[in-house]
């Protein structure tokens, strides 16, 4: 790991401030890293992958003698020194023919990993589509076809879902224009079935074309522009359970403070909760009554006793009516 040592001037401070981590990271820079030997499928690809991914993308040219599962130390000081989050390294062996490995980062450190096999049969880029092409830098759509991308266990699938939703997210937006979404990536991929090889990946990339329908709603049609690109997957490193938990963590201001015992029920009014005090019976104001004041000399024994004395009538002698008037 390279040495953070204290900036000398006010541009390095800039720079290791920009490194630094942030309330609302910046979007994820992309490295294409070289292996020791590629193949002419795998420069094609990573060309028309850069192309998707301008500009948040850095390229090496130089050949580099690096097995990230055997020791990832090199794409490691690669990503600290260049500020990359992810880093894609092209292989070509016996065994890994075209093979693209997904790599991600936190903190400089190797997070989660996957091999990504190119189908030389299937592949085309996107200079074989002869049209028109997607603007450089949009926020493009993303679909994922396929049950396998959703299994509830950590699979292959659902590591390839997350790393390629992270290298073609691109920047956050706070707002979506509609003309801007010009742009259409579909990823696929069949069930499981046993007894069967395991389903291919397939990336296919579209540009959005609106025309007129005569309504108010224009006609939504999808043209092909490439790259084709067909995976199988190869090895895969899942992320450890304390580094993904570390990774996931969001800082407390980052979220809405909330008001206490204030809640939304279903039906999406606002209730709240109001805690009162102990409060004391005996000062609480009754119903007055003539029956129960008592006289301005009478103690409150005496009242009492006088209260009972007349509630209690002798079965001996009736009550005397009252008086009314007609």
């Amino acid at each position: 790991m390279l040495k953070q040592g204290k900036p000398k001037n006010a541009r390095a401070k800039r720079a290791l401030d920009k490194r630094a981590p942030h309330e609302h990271e910046n979007p994820k820079m992309t490295l294409f890293v070289p292996g020791n030997k590629t193949t002419n499928i795998t420069k094609l690809a990573v060309k028309d992958l850069a192309i998707l991914k301008k500009p948040l993308c850095m390229k090496f040219t130089q050949k580099n003698d690096i097995h990230p599962f055997e020791d990832p130390s090199s794409l490691e000081f690669f990503a600290n020194k260049n500020d990359t989050s992810l880093l894609v390294l092209t292989l070509h062996q016996k065994k890994r023919p075209h093979c693209l490995t997904f790599v991600r980062t936190f903190d400089y450190k190797i997070l989660d990993m996957l091999e990504f096999y190119i189908v030389p049969e299937t592949f085309r880029e996107m200079q074989q589509f002869k049209n028109k092409k997607a603007t450089e830098g949009a926020k493009p759509m993303i679909a994922f076809h396929g049950s396998i991308f959703e299994s509830p266990n950590e699979t292959k699938y659902t590591l390839a879902k997350s790393l390629l939703l992270d290298f073609f997210k691109g920047q956050d937006a706070s707002g979506v224009d509609v003309e801007g979404l010009n742009s259409f990536i579909s990823i696929s991929a069949e069930e499981e079935e046993e007894g069967q090889s395991a389903p291919q990946i397939h990336l296919r990339v579209f540009r959005i074309l609106t025309k007129r329908s005569g309504q108010k709603l224009p006609r939504i049609e999808v043209e092909e522009t490439g790259p084709r690109i067909d995976f199988r997957l190869g090895r895969e490193r899942f992320a450890e359970a304390d580094m993904m938990k570390d990774a996931m963590k969001k800082p407390k201001t980052s979220e809405p403070r909330t008001k206490k015992n204030i809640d939304t029920d279903i039906m999406g009014d606002k209730v709240g909760k109001i805690h009162v005090g102990k409060q004391d019976l005996s000062t609480m104001q009754t119903r007055k009554m003539k029956g129960l004041k008592r006289s301005r000399g009478e103690s409150v024994e005496e009242a009492t006793v006088v209260e009972e004395d007349e509630g209690s009538v002798s079965e001996e002698e009736p009550p005397t009516p009252k008086k009314g008037r007609f």
